[in-house]
């Protein structure tokens, strides 16, 4: 079915066009009765007539879009929160979110220049080139240090405290020997290097040997084959700190595939909290990270810079806790 147009709306109310867009568009200025205005407002309802983004952005001189460019990682807790946080206070302010995934391997410019966007909010830093034009097109740039995995913040060094925080953890529950269950997945291959550092400089600190490494798919076989080498080892690894929530279930997994006790045998600590570690079997230990305050940051930073304040203030904060479960 066709799209409905102000010409439509302006037939079924029996005015012109000018008064329909005065009337839609709130000119309080016009001199229009209630009962014409209502009649305008019925037939825009009756027929589904929305005025268009190009429209709108000829008539106030800026759009009313904000483009969201997700870098290709995978999509977690932190994400979902962040979008969810933004559209919702984007709409208040009478705007709208568009969302580009990384995936899409076509050039950034192909995409801005197609859509009229007020604002681009990246997760990672543009190339050079694509902000530079971005800003002479007129086009507001936010960029934020990003260090969780699909998302905003912590920071690099919270990365690495990450780290540091599970081998501690671990230590204080008196294990000696710590396995480390890293992440096959490429796309979040910094966040897992920074994470893996945090826990080998834990071990220097507290004089344990260095972590026992070993890559753990996300499916209980692969899972059951590294607890199976951890345990083999002299002497037997009896602790494993996992890149994250979904790694650690995997290792779960592996464990409960060998007969292994959890933590008996072997414990568990994983980080994100997502909230399958609270169902896990045994639930899970893990890092948690503070994505809602991490996200009002961002959202906040936003704001600011959309209302002309700029884009500075206060670096988000990078509270991180363990949640002691059942796993440990």
């Amino acid at each position: 079915m066709a799209r409905s147009t102000s010409a439509d709306v302006a037939r079924a109310s029996g005015v012109s066009r000018t008064t329909v867009s005065y009337v839609l568009n709130g000119r309080a200025d016009a001199s229009i009765s209630a009962a014409t205005r209502e009649r305008v407002h019925e037939a825009a309802r009756r027929l589904g007539y929305a005025p268009s983004a190009a429209a709108r952005s000829l008539r106030t001189g800026r759009s009313d879009l904000v483009l969201c460019v997700l870098p290709d990682w995978p999509i977690g807790p932190v994400v979902d929160a962040l979008l969810e946080h933004l559209t919702e206070e984007l709409a208040d302010r009478g705007m709208a979110l568009l969302v580009h995934h990384g995936r899409d391997r076509r050039p950034l410019a192909e995409l801005w220049r197609a859509v009229d966007v007020r604002a681009v909010v990246g997760l990672a830093p543009f190339a050079a080139a694509d902000e530079a034009a971005m800003r002479r097109a007129g086009i507001d740039v936010l960029t934020t240090a990003a260090g969780a995995e699909g998302g905003p913040g912590p920071t690099a060094g919270a990365q690495e405290r990450t780290g540091r925080l599970q081998v501690r953890h671990l230590a204080a529950a008196g294990h000696r020997t710590v396995g480390y269950a890293a992440t096959t997945d490429p796309r979040v291959s910094a966040f897992a290097e920074q994470r893996l550092a945090g826990a080998r400089a834990a071990c220097v600190d507290l004089g344990l040997p260095a972590p026992s490494v070993r890559e753990v798919d996300l499916e209980a076989p692969a899972a059951a084959a590294a607890v199976r080498a951890w345990r083999a080892e002299d002497p037997p690894v009896t602790a494993v700190a996992a890149y994250n929530d979904d790694v650690a279930l995997a290792v779960l997994a592996g464990a409960r595939a060998e007969g292994l006790e959890v933590p008996g045998d072997v414990a568990v600590v994983g980080v994100d909290d997502v909230p399958a570690a609270r169902l896990a079997a045994p639930p899970l230990t893990t890092v948690a990270q503070s994505v809602d305050a991490q996200v009002a940051h961002l959202v906040a930073r936003l704001v600011a810079h959309l209302d002309g304040d700029g884009p500075d203030g206060p670096a988000p904060p990078e509270l991180l806790e363990v949640v002691v479960r059942s796993s440990t």
